[in-house]
């Protein structure tokens, strides 16, 4: 019985890279009573996982099921076949994401409205310029407007990209992709007519009796996917125009961050519109945390919220998401204050042995048994102070307590929004900045650029992927950006620093940093450029095509053909289903370390990986090992650079324009 206990253990500890989980992890598991119960030890607990859900050949859309493909059973009871259940599953799957993401830029939008109505006390435009560029990409006049009109067009035009009666393409899309790309779409007829009109079209779609067609399936699924770029960019603009638009700021990443004389609040989630009140209030509220005997207040970031607040306001990273129930396992988090997505409920359990205060703060995101305080736009830095307070109630209960914090931390660099690089490149060619990047990959300094996204995902180890590519990557001269939990897992790892750059960047990649830096030297506040480039959280994956997209323009070229790849080593939710299609169908080869559930039909999966590059030029790359997942990732950036070189070559010698084949 000891040995069985002994390997769960063994097995448990090695569900993570990150020193500091492990830490947590280790003391967990040698406790004789009050162990606490984690994700890490759930995930054992549902081993084996079912291998038909695990494939996609579940349905479950209609009462007479559920319906499983099997040798016996080759079709569902309505005659569905296996390559319609996977797809439709697939579609749904997409459709939830991308309604994620646009329930949070509504969301936004909302705030920006009704600030204008005087109905959101403690917002204002902080990012003037970026309101206007943002109202001359979408086309609008801006001459002789105040910023409170343009604003008001800005969001009005948002609004329209939600639902609209007309079929006009969204602006949000047309407005930052490439014409082809847009050409494209219109061809295969995925271009969206509104985020929510084509959520009730995905929906119908996939109802029982409805579409059993998986081509056809897939290209909804497309089009859904591009509306999750457009919430996601809508998120991002009007984020940046109402919070700031982020600049280079370092700061530390990992549970060390967490003072055990601190009133210590974790903030956690996907929505900057409360956490950025929070950050603002704990500023004004030391002397409250004096008084009941604390050093001070410290506010650290779990997920994306804690991406939000780190690139605009330099808030430490505590963790990411499979280990966000650990911090409160040290004894000395007093708060972990939650908005929306990416939220385990186990929090709270965990939370009861701890004294540590969860608090839900949006009425479409509660945990039975936590403390509520309801989010207001019209008095958000009341309700910030209110939830502060809470804390300083925990620290008071745990005052004089041992606490066990592990420490680990490491320094991190981030705040690279596009305006931020667009400056730091424009240091070394102020008339064409990002022709910096592009040369540097002509002339094979750089071998392509590669985005890491995505989550974490216990059915493979926690931040290991991440960071082995990212090293591996490294070495072979690829300049690399990070959004989202895979943006963590670097900063937790000590990759996201300018000493990580000396360890392990190639000499081409090491060298262009460095021609950074000495260009930036007065511009980075005695600060250098990381290995790796922090552009945000999930929604802020819009920066990132933003990049992409400015490179094809600057090499005048469609999508497909430049060296540039996505990859999520720990692909976890629906969202990460709904970001790799619309990169995918934006041309660019996208990696998942963790295979999706399409494998059950050889059609689908065959869409995936190979069909779709004939279409659209992008596709997907199914690899786990994460030496193997840097090998084809290389190969594909490679391949890119080198057509791309070439194409380039003939055109010149021919005097014609850039061949348009993939």
């Amino acid at each position: 019985m000891a040995d069985k206990k002994n390997d769960r253990k063994k097995i448990d500890h090695n569900r993570s890279a990150d020193v500091a989980a492990l830490a947590v992890l280790e003391q967990n598991a040698g406790l004789d009573e009050g162990r606490v119960e984690t994700a890490f030890d759930r995930y054992l607990k549902m081993q084996p996982q079912c291998n038909f859900g695990k494939t996609g050949v579940c349905c479950r859309i209609c009462l007479q099921g559920p319906c499983r493909i099997t040798r016996k059973a080759d079709k569902g009871i309505c005659g569905a076949h296996a390559y319609t259940i996977v797809a439709r599953n697939l579609i749904r799957a997409i459709t939830s994401g991308a309604s994620s993401h646009g329930d949070h830029g509504r969301h936004i939008v909302y705030t920006a409205l009704n600030m204008l109505e005087d109905k959101a006390g403690g917002y204002s435009i902080e990012d003037k310029d970026k309101l206007f560029r943002v109202a001359e990409r979408l086309g609008l006049d801006t001459e002789n407007k105040d910023e409170r009109k343009v604003l008001e067009e800005v969001a009005g035009l948002a609004l329209e990209d939600f639902i609209k009666a007309s079929d006009d393409p969204c602006k949000w899309l047309e407005s930052t992709v490439v014409e082809d790309r847009m050409e494209k779409f219109d061809q295969c007829g995925i271009s969206p007519r509104g985020i929510h009109t084509t959520i009730a079209e995905s929906m119908a779609q996939t109802h029982m009796g409805m579409d059993a067609d998986p081509v056809n399936l897939i290209f909804q699924g497309l089009k859904m996917a591009l509306c999750d770029y457009i919430g996601m960019h809508i998120a991002t603009d009007l984020s940046d125009i109402l919070f700031g638009t982020p600049e280079p700021v370092t700061t530390e990443a990992n549970f060390g961050v967490m003072e055990p004389e601190t009133v210590n609040i974790a903030l956690h989630g996907h929505n900057p519109l409360l956490s950025e009140m929070i950050v603002r209030a704990a500023k004004d509220m030391k002397d409250e945390a004096t008084e009941a005997g604390a050093a001070g207040i410290k506010c650290m970031g779990i997920c994306c919220t804690g991406n939000e607040v780190l690139m605009r306001q330099g808030v430490p990273v505590l963790t990411n998401f499979l280990s966000q129930e650990l911090p409160m396992m040290t004894g000395a988090l007093d708060a972990m204050v939650v908005d929306v997505q990416c939220i385990m409920p186990g929090v709270k359990a965990v939370s009861e042995c701890f004294r540590t205060r969860v608090v839900t703060t949006m009425s479409n995101s509660k945990i039975p048994g936590s403390y509520h305080v309801a989010f207001s736009e019209e008095e958000p830095l009341e309700r910030a102070k209110e939830i502060i307070r809470l804390g300083i109630e925990a620290f008071k209960e745990r005052k004089g307590q041992e606490v066990n914090i592990p420490q680990v931390k490491n320094k991190v660099t981030a705040g690279f929004s596009m305006e931020a690089l667009e400056e730091i490149l424009g240091a070394v060619n102020p008339e064409q900045p990002f022709k910096v990047i592009t040369d540097a990959i002509d002339s094979a300094q750089l071998g392509g650029v590669v985005l890491f996204a995505g989550c974490n995902n216990l059915r493979v180890l926690q931040d290991h992927s991440h960071s082995e590519m990212i090293r591996e990557l490294a070495r072979n001269n690829i300049l690399m950006v990070a959004t989202g939990c895979a943006a963590g897992s670097a900063a937790k790892m000590g990759l996201m620093n300018d000493e990580a750059v000396e360890l392990h960047a190639g000499e081409g990649l090491k060298s262009f940093i460095h021609a950074l830096n000495e260009a930036n030297r007065d511009k980075l506040n005695g600060n250098k450029l990381p290995l790796v480039f922090h552009m945000g959280s999930c929604v802020d994956n819009s920066r990132a095509l933003d990049l992409a997209t400015a490179l094809a323009r600057q090499w005048d070229v469609d999508m497909p053909k430049i060296p540039f790849a996505a990859s999520a080593p720990e692909a976890m939710s629906e969202k990460a289903v709904a970001i790799g299609s619309w990169w995918v169908a934006l041309g660019i080869p996208t990696h998942v370390g963790v295979v999706p559930e399409v494998t059950g039909s050889a059609l689908v999966n065959g869409i995936a990986l190979q069909i779709a590059e004939d279409v659209y030029g992008g596709y997907f790359i199914w690899e786990e090992d994460p030496a193997e997942a840097a090998r084809k990732i290389l190969d594909a950036v490679r391949e890119r650079s080198w057509k791309l070189n070439l194409h380039r070559k003939l055109a010149e010698q021919y005097d014609t324009p850039v061949s348009a084949g993939y």
